[in-house]
């Protein structure tokens, strides 16, 4: 079984995504940390017991990675606006979950940040699969959930719907990672991602 684990807001810069962030959501997000392989840094706002918002951007300070990196970075441009980039699903077999995926979410990698270790599915190119709203997979270690260590400000996630000119693909990727009713699929001129954020406002929205 797989569940959200957590949705990811792209931004050429932290503080620009901070900024968005705490605009649309009414919260500062609290340090996250580094990740050298894919020389890229990050912020964290606690959605959950075991889910959260991050804000990822390249690391300016980290020497390149070598590679392309994760979740189309690497095609933002400085004044690019950040929005809600992407989304990281959760399983207990990492490796079951993307062979039986019916897209292709890329090989299993290992991956850090500080003392936290996980797997996670990267695209060799950098790319989001599906036309940028498939999530990547992840398998935590065995320490506590980041989430749990985050301040408290109320927000939880709502819901998360996915547009895509053909639903039927995305819901059929759903179905394949055990998705199928975590996720709404719509249909959409153009694929993007929408997130219903519950706060102490009311409900408000992220997008692509």
């Amino acid at each position: 079984m797989s569940r959200i684990d957590h949705i990811t807001v792209t931004a050429p810069t932290l503080a620009a995504g901070a900024a968005f962030v705490f605009k649309a959501l009414g919260a500062a997000p609290q340090p996250g940390g580094e990740h050298p392989r894919m020389g890229t840094h990050n912020l964290l706002l606690r959605l959950g017991d075991a889910l959260f918002l991050e804000i990822i951007a390249p690391n300016p300070d980290a020497p390149p990675p070598g590679r392309p990196r994760w979740f189309a970075l690497d095609h933002l441009a400085l004044d690019s606006p950040p929005s809600l980039g992407t989304w990281v699903a959760r399983t207990a077999d990492i490796r079951a979950t993307a062979a039986a995926s019916s897209e292709d979410l890329g090989a299993v990698e290992p991956m850090s940040r500080g003392q936290r270790n996980w797997l996670i599915t990267i695209p060799a190119d950098g790319s989001i699969a599906l036309d940028g709203v498939a999530p990547a997979l992840i398998e935590w270690d065995d320490h506590p959930h980041p989430a749990a260590g985050l301040q408290d400000h109320g927000l939880s996630l709502a819901s998360l719907e996915i547009f895509h000119p053909d639903p039927q693909r995305a819901a059929a990727l759903m179905a394949s990672i055990g998705l199928k009713d975590a996720v709404a699929c719509r249909h959409g001129d153009r694929p993007r991602l929408v997130a219903h954020i519950n706060t102490p406002q009311g409900i408000k929205e992220l997008s692509t």
